[in-house]
C-alpha cells in the first residue's frame, strides 16, 4: 500500500478526491475556482497558494495531520500542530476528557489515538483489563484492536469474540479519522484481518439476523458475565492534529445484572 504522503501535491489532490468520489468540477465548484485552473493544479501547469491549499483541503475534507501533508508538498510550511497531551495549549481537551474519564466512573470509560492505542483509562477501563490481565500487569503499549483480534487475556475472556470480531473492523474502518484509515492502521487491520481465525469470521458466510441498535461485548470475569455496550465521543471543530485524533470510548451496561454486578463492592 503506497503512503499518500509520498505524492506530490497534484497526485495527492487526485488522491482525496477519489477517497471522497469528486469529480475535478466538483471539487473545483466546492473550492470556489475554476475546472481549468483545478486542472492546472492537478498537473503541475500551475502551483497552487497558501489559501488554495487549505480551501482544496476543506472541500475535501482532509484530516488536519494531512493537510499539513498537502501544505509541505506545495512548498509551504505546516500549519496545524500537533502537541503532546501534556502541552499547556490542550489543558482544555486533557482537562475536558479527565472529567468525562472520572464522571464515568465506576464503568470504564478509555481514549484512544487514531491508532487504537491506549493513551488514558479510568478507574473503572483499570479495573476491568486489569482483572483479565492478572496476575500480570496491563501493558504499557496496549493497542486495542491487537488485544482483542491477538491472542491475549481480553481476547480470552470476551465471550462473543466471534460476533465482536466483524463489528470491531467494521469500526475500525468508520471510526478513522476522516474516514480513512492512515497508512499504519491500515497496514495493522490488514494484518489483523489476514490471521486464520479472523479470516475465516469475516469471510465465512453469516446469517442475517434482525438489526440491533448496537453490539454487546460480554466480558466472561470470575465465572459471571458482564455485558457492556460503547459509545465514543470525539472532539468538535479541533484546530490541532492531536486533538482531532483522539477519541473517548465510554463502556454502559446493557442490562440491570451486569449494572449491579459492576458496582463496587463495600467493605462491611
Amino acid at each position: 500500500m503506497s503512503d499518500p504522503a509520498s505524492f506530490g501535491f497534484g497526485a495527492l489532490v487526485r488522491y482525496w478526491r477519489r477517497v471522497r468520489a469528486m469529480s475535478q468540477l466538483d471539487l473545483a465548484s466546492a473550492a470556489m475556482t475554476t475546472p481549468r485552473h483545478m486542472s492546472f493544479l492537478e498537473t503541475g501547469r500551475s502551483n497552487p497558494s497558501r489559501e488554495m491549499v487549505l480551501r482544496l483541503a476543506g472541500a475535501l475534507d482532509v484530516p488536519l495531520r494531512d493537510r499539513n501533508g498537502l501544505l509541505l508538498s506545495a512548498g509551504f510550511a505546516p500549519l496545524f500542530p500537533h502537541r503532546g497531551l501534556e502541552d499547556p495549549a490542550l489543558d482544555r481537551v486533557t482537562m475536558a476528557i479527565g472529567r468525562m474519564l472520572d464522571r464515568h466512573d465506576p464503568f470504564p470509560a478509555v481514549v484512544l489515538d487514531r491508532g487504537w492505542n491506549l493513551v488514558r483509562a479510568n478507574h473503572g477501563a483499570a479495573r476491568l483489563f486489569g482483572a483479565l490481565f492478572a496476575p500480570d500487569p496491563i501493558p504499557d503499549d496496549a493497542n486495542v484492536l491487537r488485544l482483542i483480534l491477538e491472542p491475549s487475556p481480553v481476547r480470552d475472556g470476551i465471550a462473543n469474540w466471534a460476533e465482536v470480531v466483524p463489528a470491531l473492523l467494521e469500526r475500525a474502518r468508520r471510526e478513522a479519522v476522516g474516514g480513512v484509515l492512515d497508512l499504519a492502521t491500515a497496514e495493522l487491520v490488514q494484518e489483523l484481518r489476514a490471521r486464520p481465525e479472523v479470516e475465516s469470521l469475516i469471510t465465512a458466510p453469516r446469517m442475517i439476523e434482525p438489526l440491533i441498535p448496537v453490539v454487546d461485548v460480554h466480558f466472561r470475569l470470575d465465572g459471571e458475565y458482564l455485558r457492556f455496550f460503547s459509545m465514543v465521543s470525539s472532539i468538535g471543530a479541533p484546530a490541532d492534529v492531536t486533538a482531532q485524533e483522539l477519541r473517548v470510548e465510554a463502556f454502559f451496561p446493557s442490562d440491570d445484572e451486569t449494572a449491579h454486578r459492576w458496582q463496587p463492592r463495600t467493605q462491611p
